[in-house]
């Protein structure tokens, strides 16, 4: 048995001084008295069961103290072990966030639609470490690879527009993605590269990326998003915002070029639904299975401790209530 946070048991202590009290107050004749002429009927009686009683509430009582600083310690145990099947695939998923994002050819846009459908995806690979990378006129990591879902699904919730300079560079933000997983060893390495637009700033050619990501190995899916010729796009005008068609503009023989270039494959999403087969396809593919025989099963414990807390402090009324009554 071990505990989770171990440092809490230091507060066993204060059941301790609470017993060194209670003898203190015991031995030292300060507990409540009374004054009687003679005390000779109290002499000749001895020890009572009521004077043997009186001390199994504090005794009851310091025992659920303790139960309960070892219930909140939080014991568990891992003594089985079990083998389990797991992906072995690191995925780094790089998102086009410049403003053409907010058109409303998806529901309600198109950056909104590829968050919900992403956050989807992740769910449904818990074994898998996966990260985030976001890419506009410039690119950079929101989350680094990681088996951390709750943190980052939430990263990806905070995914906008207008956090970097706008534009889009494609080339950068494939960049970006390799980079956090060049020194991976998973058996499989994939980038899902989401843009709506044509490479139009950036460092680093996209072509030249995709060739750096074949070096190391990733596999890039890309995925152009935008409905086939004009979309709807909010703009701003003195009467407030009002919805302007727009045409659509997707490089897609360059995105064609980069999934080609490193064995992976290019998807056209025009809508809510075609974006979310297209995640389901490709998580249907990457299945690298492997078993780890060494994955440990965590029994919490700290149920019975509390448990027998309760207990204690129920005792504790019971006998309260029996010295009460007794004569």
């Amino acid at each position: 048995m071990f505990f989770e946070y171990p440092g809490l048991l230091w507060l066993l202590a204060l059941p301790l001084l609470l017993v060194a009290h209670y003898i203190y107050i015991e031995l030292s004749g300060r507990r409540p008295h009374l004054r009687v002429s003679t005390s000779v009927p109290w002499n000749a009686g001895g020890k009572t069961v009521l004077s043997w009683l009186r001390h199994v509430p504090f005794v009851l009582r310091t025992a659920a103290l303790c139960l309960i600083i070892i219930a909140i310690a939080r014991p568990r145990s891992s003594t089985q072990m079990e083998k389990i099947d797991t992906e072995g695939i690191d995925i780094m998923l790089a998102m086009d966030v410049s403003t053409s994002m907010l058109a409303r050819d998806f529901t309600p846009d198109r950056i909104s639609a590829a968050k919900d459908i992403a956050i989807e995806f992740i769910s449904q690979r818990p074994s898998d470490r996966m990260g985030i990378a976001v890419f506009a006129g410039e690119s950079y990591t929101q989350c680094p690879l990681t088996t951390d879902r709750a943190t980052l699904i939430n990263l990806m919730k905070e995914v906008q527009t207008d956090l970097i300079e706008d534009g889009t560079a494609i080339g950068n933000g494939l960049a970006t993605a390799v980079a956090r997983m060049k020194d991976s060893d998973a058996k499989s390495r994939v980038v899902i590269l989401l843009t709506d637009g044509v490479n139009n700033s950036g460092e680093v050619a996209p072509q030249t990326a995709a060739e750096i990501a074949s070096t190391y190995g990733v596999r890039v899916y890309t995925i152009g998003v935008g409905a086939n010729g004009m979309a709807p796009y909010p703009v701003m005008t003195p009467w407030g915002v009002e919805m302007q068609q727009v045409q659509v503009e997707i490089d897609e023989e360059l995105l064609k070029s980069i999934a080609e270039t490193t064995g992976g494959k290019y998807f056209r999403a025009t809508d809510n639904t075609k974006l979310s087969e297209i995640y389901s396809e490709i998580n249907k593919m990457e299945k690298a299975r492997t078993t780890i025989d060494s994955f440990p099963i965590y029994k919490e414990l700290f149920d019975r401790y509390a448990v027998w807390a309760l207990v204690c402090l129920l005792l504790e009324m019971l006998v309260k209530l029996l010295i009460r009554r007794l004569p």
